[in-house]
């Protein structure tokens, strides 16, 4: 089908771009505009056509890589002339090599990367915390042998607040906003009215709250939003999921996801400045009903109570309101202490057993800490090693997002002794 097609039935929620998640559409190589083709892919890559060569905004994950660059060259045969990176995360900068191989085999000029100066820094902090992001990222999107990268192609040029790139006839502006990251870059084609986002938007809940992951900046990344749908484009092409097509939809996407991002803020500073606990603004942040139905921000990837904790985190910091939680026990001691006074850890697997059973996402979470601390107490008993696999796995196939189900399978591996 093709891609403008396929995006207005997304947008309307009918046909085949009704899918699931949208954020895992696929496909070949499209063209969006006048020497402009889009690659919907997990990062997707944008390219751009010019008298002296290609620009593309993203490349592609290390999985892809190959298939990106086949793609292109079925487009187009120009040698690619610089590499933008929209952030710094692996699913988009890992596709130059194939473009830099092919330029040295032919005597070329070897392709430039541009991108904002934090992402070299990301980089080096990814250096610094390999360990830490292959298990993170293992468990968030259940791939048990993902290897995190040890090698990273950092940016030939960095700027800091904004910078023209003019390649050929094209002439790209690029500004630095922050959101899900503190290093990404906006590209805009005036004169084509031409925006790449990167995942600013992602036909998702914002990727504001990720509870592995670290700070996220929901109000700079609202303003970001307004920023640019005060550009008036009229295709937007995001990091993940189809482009948008029309500038009306894209002022009501980019508009109503700062009114999402901006309500749920407003709600958790105001309970932060009333002195309430952080539990109690988990419980009780809800973003606005008006905007529950729309595709674009279902919690298929990160969800508004996640963003309430990163708010939290932004503006209080780590403590979370409960003084037995400012110098607590260890949770195995405290989960021993509790299963004895309970009268040992089966009896409280039974009760979260019976929870389970009930079937409502409030005794599920319920069942949850109490086979959490049952099998914290007694993690060698078979039969607590069985309800923990199926709590946590009824919770993983009711959960929506990629985040809340790669957490709750890993307890059920982690249960089964598959995770060491």
């Amino acid at each position: 089908m093709d891609l403008v097609d396929l995006a207005d039935q997304l947008w309307r929620g009918v046909g085949d771009g009704a899918k699931p998640n949208p954020m895992a559409a696929s496909g070949h190589l499209s063209d969006v505009a006048p020497g402009i083709a889009f690659l919907p892919s997990f990062g997707n890559c944008t390219v751009i056509e010019t008298d002296d060569g290609m620009v593309m905004v993203d490349t592609g994950s290390a999985l892809n890589a190959r298939r990106v660059h086949d793609e292109v060259r079925r487009w187009s045969t120009k040698p690619l002339h610089t590499a933008i990176f929209s952030h710094g995360h692996v699913d988009h900068v890992f596709g130059v090599g194939p473009f830099e191989e092919e330029a040295r085999s032919e005597g070329q000029r070897a392709p430039h990367v541009l991108a904002h100066a934090h992402v070299a820094r990301r980089f080096d902090r990814y250096l610094f915390t390999r360990g830490f992001n292959e298990i993170i990222n293992r468990r968030q999107f259940a791939m048990p042998t993902l290897t995190w990268p040890q090698e990273y192609r950092y940016p030939d040029e960095v700027y800091q607040h904004e910078h023209t790139l003019r390649v050929g006839e094209r002439t790209l502006a690029l500004r630095h906003e922050k959101g899900e990251t503190d290093d990404a870059t906006v590209t805009w084609l005036a004169r084509e009215r031409v925006l790449c986002c990167g995942d600013l938007f992602v036909w998702s809940s914002p990727n504001a709250g990720n509870p592995q992951k670290v700070q996220r900046y929901p109000l700079e990344w609202a303003q970001a939003l307004r920023r640019m749908a005060a550009l008036e484009p009229e295709i937007l092409l995001p990091g993940h999921g189809l482009p948008i097509f029309g500038a009306a939809r894209i002022a009501q996407a980019l508009s109503e996801t700062a009114d999402f991002l901006e309500d749920l803020v407003a709600q958790t500073v105001a309970m932060m400045n009333e002195g309430a606990r952080l539990s109690d603004a988990v419980a009780s942040v809800t973003p606005p009903s008006r905007l529950q139905d729309r595709p674009y921000l279902q919690p298929l990837y990160d969800e508004p109570e996640f963003i309430v904790h990163n708010i939290w985190r932004l503006y209080g910091g780590w403590w979370d309101g409960n003084p037995a939680n400012l110098k607590p026990a260890s949770e195995r001691a405290l989960a021993m202490e509790l299963c004895e006074l309970a009268g040992g850890a089966s009896r409280v697997a039974d009760r979260a057993q019976a929870l389970l059973e009930r079937g409502d996402d409030a005794s599920w979470r319920l069942a949850g800490h109490l086979i959490e601390s049952a099998w914290l107490a007694s993690p060698d008993d078979e039969a607590i090693q069985r309800v923990r696999q199926q709590v946590f796995q009824a919770r993983a196939d009711a959960a929506t997002s990629t985040m809340a189900r790669g957490i709750f399978n890993w307890a059920v591996r982690e249960s089964r002794g598959e995770t060491s």
